[in-house]
């Protein structure tokens, strides 16, 4: 297949959409330890406050589909990269839960929208360039991560100040993003692939919620959000609480295992196509379980750091996996990758307050246990991700 007009061009700007949406996140995570130590809060305390962001991002969700068949992919990632800056900036300003709150709110509704909006690009950008490179993309988010988290350790050792270092990401990432964006795909091209329904099958976006497949790969993106979420928020607790390791220390964990995911992402694509997706999937959940299995019992810290290797492998295909199967047919992908994304959110919409409830009472590295009930799930719907017969046809 010839790629279209501007599709590598296009590639490109998604790419960095991704890593600057993974950089707004990783640096909110690395100074998770030290607004929990100023501001004096348990670690129930900090999982109801996480909610605050996840509520954000799940509230964004199921609107984004519709706005962004109405203003274009890239109107909706410009707007959105504001919204998730600003939050980011009163994060770093909080010096109260009264403050933190509504700063994380808006960084969960800015970055959630974010999130469809771009995916939706990527899945045009992939349909039109003919082979598998949504882990690509989200390889981008992750080196973002990496990033943030290398930035975050770095800040941490030499105590610059939360304010000070969430303010300087905030309006870099915000203007990359705008220059970016005026690279992506032509609004009406994409406008126009995601309404060009064919007359008998025009109907109403929130159909899709009536999708058992789409339902299916809503569950599975969900079971791997799980299992990527609770890292992101809770890993370098796990290491500074449970290893007594110090703050600068404990982000450099959490580098690591968004540094696997990113390993993960760049050589699933030759996987993904020599063996398809669902065969891959099941070897990467069970690689998740046997990682997360060592960070909770390892007992040492050499030991800890190999699981958190696996975890990250093991975490790193789902999610973009899912949002691929979700734009299977183009003519539906904003609606569908809506509906998955939606799904999906809620695993950092309860995520947060369940592992911490379970911290106050057994420890961060115990709470983690719940992870591999996440786990089983994805196994259980892991079918539903398979690619259409049409792509298998030689």
């Amino acid at each position: 297949m010839t790629p279209a007009p501007g599709a590598a061009r296009a590639r490109v700007a998604v790419t960095s959409v991704f890593l600057l949406n993974g950089l707004i996140m990783a640096t909110w995570i690395s100074r998770i330890p030290a607004i929990r130590d100023s501001l004096g809060l348990s670690s129930s305390s900090l999982g109801l406050i996480l909610l605050a962001m996840s509520g954000g991002a799940v509230l964004a969700l199921p609107l984004t589909g519709a706005v962004v068949v109405r203003i274009g992919a890239a109107g909706t990632v410009r707007v959105a990269s504001v919204v998730c800056a600003t939050g980011l900036l009163l994060v770093g300003l909080a010096d109260s839960v009264a403050v933190l709150a509504p700063g994380l709110f808006l960084v969960g509704f800015g970055s959630g929208s974010w999130d469809v909006a771009m995916n939706v690009e990527g899945a045009e950008v992939e349909r039109r360039l003919g082979r598998a490179i949504m882990p690509h993309f989200h390889a981008a988010f992750s080196i973002g991560t990496v990033v943030g988290a290398l930035l975050g350790a770095w800040a941490n050792a030499i105590d610059l100040s939360t304010a000070a270092h969430l303010a300087a990401v905030a309006v870099v990432a915000a203007v990359l993003t705008q220059v970016a964006c005026g690279s992506f795909l032509p609004e009406a091209e994409v406008v126009e692939a995601l309404t060009h329904d064919r007359p008998k099958e025009r109907r109403h976006p929130m159909q899709a919620w009536l999708e058992p497949r789409t339902l299916a790969i809503g569950l599975l993106v969900l079971a791997f959000a799980f299992t990527e979420g609770s890292a992101n928020d809770w890993l370098a607790l796990a290491f500074r609480d449970g290893y007594d390791v110090s703050n600068a220390h404990a982000v450099l964990g959490f580098a690591v295992f968004v540094s696997s995911m990113t390993v993960g992402r760049l050589l699933g694509t030759r996987m993904l196509d020599r063996f398809g997706r669902v065969p891959v999937l099941r070897v990467t959940a069970a690689l998740a379980a046997a990682g997360l299995l060592m960070v909770i019992i390892g007992g040492s810290v050499p030991v800890a750091v190999v699981g958190t290797v696996l975890w990250g492998l093991g975490a790193s295909l789902g999610f973009p996996v899912g949002m691929s199967a979700a734009a299977d047919d183009p003519e539906h992908a904003a609606a569908r990758v809506s509906v998955v994304a939606s799904i999906g959110y809620t695993a950092f919409l309860a995520g947060p307050p369940l592992i911490g409830f379970l911290a106050d009472h057994v420890g961060v590295l115990r709470a983690l246990y719940v992870v591999l009930g996440a786990l089983v799930l994805g196994l259980l719907v892991v079918a539903a991700a398979r690619e259409p017969i049409q792509e298998r046809t030689p």
